[in-house]
């Protein structure tokens, strides 16, 4: 199980053929790594689903190949457009993800590789920027100069970039790590970083020309990728609110919602995840959250209505196809803002 799917194994892979399986998406949500939070937000799995969906079978039109068999509906596997209600339940490749051993903060990629052969999943996330919105931790880790801006700070709202940003961080370390160029090469294995980075590029390509098309601003998001027999796939999900940041009217259509929330409101326990963090690392232990004294209060009832309407509405108007029964985006983006 991650923090907002269940994941479900039909048949193992092996170190010669891909195995098959199953998400099944939740209404659960994570923000700051902690894990799955207090609160379920009705229908957030389905919006997921459906979005994780319709870009893997856009990716595919492209000739992006990923993962991706379809979804499931009454235990068939189908299209999206076949489907009569929205659904929960997605069928993939499976690949192997052998275990990473690691001593406190140290984690030891040749024995992942060794034991992964030429069918693994690559141990990284490929983080895509088109803009630098508001918590973006790029603000923290650089300066605008950086990246060609004319700003002597960063600015109160969001900033777009002339072009695009690829990067690239841990993925299944106890914290995400960024990472520059050469050590992500070293943990990528046998996946070239070029190709990597030319995949990254052209599903944002994908993924922001279709938020274009409804009206939307693709801001950044992340994939992750499978290697197979010397041919590099997307895997996990893409282009949904909790992979990408995307924007509507100037005001963040994504997770980030809900982290901004969290920050406003529960600034106590933001700052203990926050100390855990630098502590675990200041100890060289991977387990932060053993050092985090202080826990997430559940959210109100209304906050819960909001972001159920974001993630629903905000599915609605990207895909371009009325999948759930909400509010026009408008007046779901309008409820974000009074909150």
């Amino acid at each position: 199980m991650t923090s907002v799917k269940e994941f479900r194994i039909d048949e193992e892979a092996t170190d010669e053929e891909l195995g098959e399986g199953a998400f099944a998406f939740t209404d659960a949500y994570s923000v700051f790594d902690w894990g799955q939070m207090p609160d379920r937000i009705p229908d957030k799995g389905a919006s997921l689903c459906a979005m994780g969906a319709f870009n893997f079978e856009l990716l595919e039109s492209e000739g992006v190949p990923t993962h991706y068999r379809g979804v499931i509906e009454d235990g068939e596997i189908v299209p999206l457009e076949e489907t009569a209600s929205p659904p929960w339940e997605m069928a993939i490749d499976l690949t192997q993800v052998p275990a990473l051993p690691n001593e406190g903060r140290t984690y030891d990629y040749d024995q992942y590789h060794a034991a992964a052969g030429e069918n693994y999943l690559v141990p990284l996330e490929i983080v895509f920027r088109n803009r630098v919105p508001v918590g973006s931790s790029l603000r923290s880790r650089t300066e605008p100069a950086d990246h060609g801006l004319d700003h002597e700070a960063w600015p109160d709202e969001a900033v777009d970039l002339e072009e695009p940003i690829v990067e690239f961080t841990t993925k299944y370390e106890e914290s995400d790590r960024q990472l520059d160029r050469e050590e992500a090469d070293e943990i990528a294995g046998k996946a070239a970083i070029e190709d990597l980075e030319s995949i990254a590029r052209e599903v944002n390509r994908i993924v922001t020309e279709q938020a274009e098309t409804n009206g939307l601003t693709h801001e950044d998001g992340k994939i992750e990728c499978l290697y197979f027999d010397g041919e590099i796939r997307v895997a996990d999900v893409v282009g949904t609110f909790d992979e990408n940041r995307f924007s509507y009217e100037g005001v963040q259509l994504s997770k980030e919602v809900l982290r901004q929330h969290h920050k406003r409101t529960q600034p106590d326990w933001v700052g203990a995840v926050d100390d855990a963090k630098a502590e675990a690392k200041a100890q060289d232990v991977a387990d932060w959250k053993s050092l985090c004294d202080a826990s997430p209060e559940p959210l109100e009832d209304h906050v819960i209505e909001v972001a159920r309407d974001l993630y629903c509405s905000g599915a609605n108007a990207y895909t371009g196809r009325e999948l759930f029964e909400a509010p026009p985006l408008s007046s779901a983006i309008g409820a974000v803002q009074r909150l």
